[in-house]
């Protein structure tokens, strides 16, 4: 038994000299006194500036989750508009503290770039829009057809994938930018335009008339959305991963903006942990106990964040889906806060 303890506590402190070696980041962040977000900037319900300059949208509410966890304060953020080009490399510079820009994880982004990918925040499928004069039902009838999409992404790979599984031909226009590429389809220069289910959904709404274009059935591929940051910094990686996990936890036990403040009289063990006056699970992540309460109080839970930014209380009105909670049919499940 001695032994055992012995061997426990010698963990413990190889742990915990490997955790003050490489937890730079939050100390890094702390000194700035701001949160560096790397976001998208053009794709509306993910992460865009409004009309009045106000950032909006489900990932750039996920960084405010994380300045209102470290600072108490969910606007201690400065968003960085990246593009596809340039979002990896601004994370590996330093430039960024954390990419949280509709990027799908893959294997070898997950392993090649220096990075790792903190979960899923949104769960979602490459697919394909067309004119619906064209009065195509199926993305298989799209034999021989110019496709306008995005380059340097893995929606183009996953395009080339996708035609020559099936042995249809492919006519691919490449653009830079998400927005060169819908306006490429608008003007016809291409028969269809790909991109994720979401963002067609979004860029639909730049389009001259959107009514006349329809989003096929069809699955091109699998796309797995979340932020990510870079390796040799396992505490920064824990607090972007569990964050995530906090604010799935709060809607699975109906905890909100509105009423966080009356479940801090709860008796129940999990709410006790998830608000901070049980456990120093906080402290473990080198932030406060109450760290998942304030980013309750300050920005809401995933359910409550998806709703306004994408889902049936934006403009989007996307279907939760894929992205429910597990016990609702969904995929987005959290480990325990214990």
């Amino acid at each position: 038994m001695a032994r055992v303890m012995t061997r426990i506590a010698l963990a413990a402190v190889l742990s915990a000299i490997a955790s003050a070696a490489t937890a730079q980041t939050l100390n890094t962040i702390k000194t700035r006194g701001v949160l560096n977000c790397g976001a998208n900037g053009t794709l509306a319900g993910f992460g865009a500036p409004d009309a009045q300059g106000r950032w909006t949208g489900l990932d750039v509410d996920f960084c405010r989750a994380i300045a209102a966890a470290i600072f108490n304060d969910a606007n201690k953020v400065k968003f960085v508009p990246l593009s596809s080009k340039d979002r990896f490399t601004a994370l590996q510079t330093g430039e960024v503290d954390v990419l949280v820009r509709n990027t799908t994880w893959t294997s070898s982004r997950d392993t090649t770039l220096g990075l790792n990918f903190t979960g899923v925040n949104f769960y979602d499928h490459q697919a394909f829009m067309v004119r619906k004069a064209l009065q195509v039902k199926s993305a298989l009838e799209l034999n021989d057809a110019a496709i306008c999409v995005q380059q340097g992404t893995t929606t183009e790979l996953n395009l080339a994938d996708y035609f020559r599984a099936r042995k249809m031909k492919l006519k691919t226009v490449t653009f830079a930018s998400a927005d060169e590429a819908i306006k490429a389809y608008d003007s016809k220069r291409c028969d269809g335009y790909t991109t994720d289910a979401s963002g067609i959904r979004s860029e639909m709404r730049k389009l001259v008339n959107p009514d006349e274009h329809v989003i096929l059935d069809d699955v091109v591929s699998k796309e797995p959305l979340g932020p990510a940051v870079r390796q040799g910094d396992d505490q920064w990686f824990d607090i972007v991963k569990w964050v995530h996990f906090a604010m799935l936890t709060a809607e699975e036990f109906g905890v909100t903006k509105a009423n966080v403040d009356e479940q801090l009289k709860s008796d129940i063990p999990d709410l006790k942990r998830l608000l901070g006056s049980e456990g120093k699970h906080g402290e473990a992540l080198g932030l406060t106990n109450d760290w998942a309460y304030r980013i309750i109080k300050q920005v809401g839970n995933y359910g409550e964040v998806f709703e306004r930014n994408v889902g049936q209380g934006s403009p989007l009105k996307l279907p939760r889906g894929y992205n429910a909670l597990w016990s609702k049919g969904g995929l987005q499940y959290a480990p325990p806060i214990r």
